[in-house]
């Protein structure tokens, strides 16, 4: 299962490695694709989205 995330605030590819490295620590996560220019995060597997919005917050970013 993939779900996907809008993640605002990120300028760089440090942040793309930051939010990758983040969420892809949360349990269930099988992978972790973000886009820089879009915002858009796809992560698979089977993880809960608070899990995720969490990881992501606590990397510095918000969730839209």
């Amino acid at each position: 299962m993939t779900s996907t995330y809008v993640v605002t605030g990120m300028n760089c590819q440090h942040c793309v490695n930051s939010i990758t490295e983040a969420v892809g620590e949360v349990p269930g996560v099988t992978g972790v694709v973000v886009d820089l220019p879009t915002g858009r995060m796809d992560v698979t597997g089977g993880p809960q989205a608070d899990l995720v919005r969490q990881a992501v917050q606590e990397a510095g970013f918000k969730v839209a």
